[in-house]
């Protein structure tokens, strides 16, 4: 445990403390939330954490600051839609995942799959980077995008697929029942991921996140208002300890 805590086990560039211990000590990669940074000080944590050997995710990162990044020579590996960022030679874990050795260094690879599923359109920003914090870690993906419960026929047609999954990623905004009618169809765990789509009165993804909170079925767990990366961390770890 000391060396947990250790000044080694953490790079200090002035501005942030980056901690180059992570995937050691829980297993997940190191994530870096872009959102409310500067650009340059983005291309300087994600250069340290290679330059240390450290995989790394970034999530919420804008065009602006992914443009400056490849400007700065870096090849990248952008998505738009999900917003998530990672440098080009930093590719989803493979077989070395774990640095404990014997057998706790199971391969992420085999991990899964997990279905990620989302009520409509205007959730896939937040289904996607659930989706692809999830393939960075070498997990594998089922997408199951559009299956609201306004065309429960459209549910109901993918429910078998659905069925297959370790565990299932839900992601819905407006009044967010789309959990909790997987839940009571499937036997694997669902993660609910309220999202603030939705009209006036849905709050910004309160309404949808009370009614996950509230929902009868069982076997539902719910993380905040548009947070799929830390739903597909949740998912990882569940998968780490089957």
């Amino acid at each position: 445990m000391k060396k947990f805590v250790s000044k080694d086990s953490f790079e200090d560039l002035g501005f942030a403390k980056l901690d180059v211990s992570r995937e050691s000590r829980t297993g997940t990669s190191e994530a870096v939330y872009c959102a409310g940074k500067t650009s340059e000080q983005l291309l300087k944590i994600l250069r340290k954490f290679r330059d240390k050997g450290c995989r790394v995710l970034g999530t919420r990162c804008s065009k602006e600051q992914a443009e400056f990044i490849a400007n700065a020579g870096e090849k990248i590996c952008y998505d738009e839609l999900s917003r998530t960022i990672s440098l080009a030679d930093e590719t989803p874990a493979k077989q070395k995942r774990g640095s404990s050795g014997g057998k706790k260094s199971q391969t992420a690879a085999k991990l899964g799959p997990v279905a990620v599923c989302c009520a409509g359109t205007a959730d896939l920003p937040i289904a996607e980077e659930a989706a692809k914090t999830l393939e960075f870690n070498g997990v594998k993906v089922v997408r199951q995008y559009d299956v609201g419960i306004a065309g429960l026929h459209r549910l109901l047609s993918k429910v078998e697929d659905i069925r297959k999954a370790s565990v299932v990623i839900a992601v819905a905004g407006m009044e967010g029942a789309l959990p909790g009618v997987i839940a009571g169809l499937v036997k694997a765990p669902v993660i609910a991921v309220p999202t603030s789509v939705g009209y006036g009165a849905s709050f910004g993804g309160i309404s949808a996140l009370l009614t996950m909170l509230n929902t009868c079925a069982e076997g539902v767990t719910v993380v905040n208002i548009d947070n799929g990366f830390g739903a597909a961390i949740a998912a990882f770890r569940m998968l780490k300890v089957k």
